[in-house]
């Protein structure tokens, strides 16, 4: 279609391979398994076409996650990715990766054109995908202060929405779910969960291992807004305490004294009971919004729960 050499093809078809393939895939198989909890409980056969369609829409969920990190690691100066180099660490590809981004991006919006185009709802699923693309991309672009409310709001753009409120949202679309009330009723919870997930996720890159996570936590040394450093610095740490995060966040190298000086800080001052008792808690605000949804059965949210309450990677 647009005259591209079976070389380039070949770089393309390697690219999507190798970034979009490799992770745990919660995001993509929620779509699947939201699609089947709710046309089972509108009492409709969920046929073989069925489910090639909510596994086309988990794919570009999976593709949006894909060229989000590939930009990202590069942001980031990061090293690997589940548990092999970033994309632009590859031998010969380099700064060629933010094109590819660039690539993924587009060949999602291709692929749902592709399989969507001419059903009833393309236009919602695109209005979704486009918003809930905006949306991320503006989660990177909220700066300091680094404080907990902070935080939360860039992570709720950055993480919640495409994470957890997308896929659950493309399944009610095919369901044929329209009534706007019932989107806001799920996106409060899952928004709570994706709020959550990436607290998690700051805590493993803090005390996770490489094999552990699959990948090397860099949150120090990219000075990130992090959930552990928000709440370390605001409140949890003396003048001593400041002084070393004030010297070295963001200032030192993985792997360096000045990191492990961080962390144990982190160790010191008990965050790890801090972010356990912050776990807790998210559980249940979670719990407290059983039955707001009306349509959506509360199966679906515990299909999240289990795949990531306490989980440890």
């Amino acid at each position: 279609m647009y005259e591209v050499r079976p070389d380039e093809v070949a770089w393309i078809r390697r690219m999507l391979t190798y970034n979009c393939i490799g992770g745990k895939m919660n995001r993509g198989l929620m779509v699947v398994e939201t699609g089947v909890v709710l046309f089972e409980a509108q009492g409709k056969p969920v046929t073989n076409d069925d489910l090639c369609r909510f596994a086309v829409l988990g794919w570009i969920i999976e593709m949006l996650q894909a060229w989000l990190l590939v930009a990202d690691d590069m942001m980031d100066s990061s090293l690997t990715r589940r548990g092999q180099p970033c994309w632009y660490k590859v031998d010969g590809v380099g700064p060629m990766a933010l094109n590819d981004a660039f690539l993924i991006e587009m060949v999602m919006f291709k692929v749902l054109k592709r399989h969507f185009g001419d059903a009833p709802e393309y236009a919602k699923l695109l209005d979704l995908l486009m918003e809930t693309t905006l949306q991320t991309e503006l989660g990177p672009a909220l700066g300091p202060p680094f404080t907990l409310d902070r935080w939360t709001m860039i992570v709720k753009y950055k993480t919640a929405f495409y994470s957890f409120y997308l896929p659950v949202a493309m399944g009610m679309t095919m369901a044929g779910i329209d009534d706007r009330a019932e989107y806001d009723a799920a996106r409060e919870i899952l928004v709570i969960m994706g709020v959550y997930f990436q607290a998690q996720d700051d805590y493993l890159d803090a005390f996770g291992t490489p094999e552990q996570i699959g990948k090397i936590g860099t949150d120090i040394q990219d000075k990130k807004c992090g959930w552990l450093f928000v709440n370390a610095y605001h409140g949890m740490v003396d003048a001593a305490g400041k002084k070393l995060l004030d010297g070295h966040y963001g200032k030192c190298k993985v792997g360096s004294k000045e990191e492990k000086k961080i962390k144990q800080l982190y160790k010191d001052i008990d965050l790890e009971q801090l972010y356990k008792d912050y776990e807790q808690k998210s559980y249940d605000d979670i719990m407290k919004l059983e039955g707001t949804c009306k349509q959506v059965p509360w199966a679906v949210f515990e299909i999240f729960l289990k795949k990531i309450f306490k989980r440890s990677k």
